[in-house]
């Protein structure tokens, strides 16, 4: 009877530490999911010739594996001060991560190359700029209006950051963070208004970079949750400053911007 009891106790130990295990295995992986991000290397020269061929290259990653079938990879490309005449072309899949394309510049200029990327249910869009033969002209750069986002850029106190005048009519709230900490997912959220009424249909972007790494940036897209309210989550691995820049664009032609700075610690 007892040697019974010992086989009954010792079955049930087992049972109870493998569930464990599986269940700890699958913790891991669930974490290990959470904290996958994506990631996109955009691969383009900083000065060519006039009529020479321009290589664009994007390899996307989603956090350490080549994303083979992103839905869509394309490649806007514009001169300084034209954002409005921007030209549109789609990326050729390798099926290994890559997508490329090419194109070509018919005169000196400044130009800009920005790839759009969806995948994993995330958007991100790096952007270079491209110097064209001797640059070209540009009169209004030395005052700051250099056209790539086609709006005056000013000082404001409310916002920490990087402020400009909105297209009329147009309204921007984000919820600010406060004790923002490492390791733990915060929510990032903003309601839209145009004219007194909520902006639905948009395409929000957060694009959060820190002091220290200044030439990292990472991008994240926001779900619309509600009829003008936007949300998503982000996790901070560093303490320090950081960088949080609102983008918001729709089909209308609207693209307005603008940045705020919180501290994590």
């Amino acid at each position: 009877m007892n040697k019974t009891l010992i086989k009954l106790f010792l079955g049930t130990l087992l049972i109870i530490t493998l569930a464990a295990c599986t269940n700890n295995d699958s913790n891991a992986d669930d974490q290990e999911e959470e904290l996958a991000t994506l990631d996109v290397e955009l691969q383009v020269s900083e000065a060519i010739e006039v009529n020479e061929k321009l290589e664009m290259k994007a390899a996307v990653t989603y956090g350490d594996e080549p994303v083979p079938d992103a839905e869509e990879v394309e490649y806007e490309v514009w001169e300084e001060g034209q954002k409005d005449n921007s030209i549109l072309i789609e990326a050729t899949n390798h099926e290994d991560g890559s997508y490329t394309a090419e194109t070509t510049f018919e005169k000196d200029g400044i130009f800009h190359v920005q790839v759009h990327v969806t995948a994993e249910g995330l958007h991100t869009m790096p952007k270079q700029e491209v110097t064209v033969g001797d640059g070209g002209n540009y009169p209004d750069a030395e005052s700051g209006e250099d056209g790539e986002n086609e709006h005056n850029h000013e000082s404001d106190d409310n916002d920490d950051g990087d402020s400009h005048h909105h297209s009329e009519g147009f309204t921007m709230e984000f919820t600010e963070l406060e004790s923002v900490s490492i390791n733990k997912q915060f929510p990032l959220e903003v309601n839209l208004t145009m004219d007194g009424e909520v902006l639905s249909a948009a395409d929000v972007n957060f694009e959060i970079w820190s002091e220290e790494n200044s030439d990292q940036h990472e991008w994240v897209s926001a779900e619309e949750t509600k009829p003008g309210n936007y949300t998503t989550t982000y996790q901070f691995s560093e303490k320090g400053i950081y960088n949080i820049q609102i983008h918001v664009e729709n089909e209308d032609g609207l693209h307005e911007h603008e940045q705020y700075e919180i501290t994590v610690e």
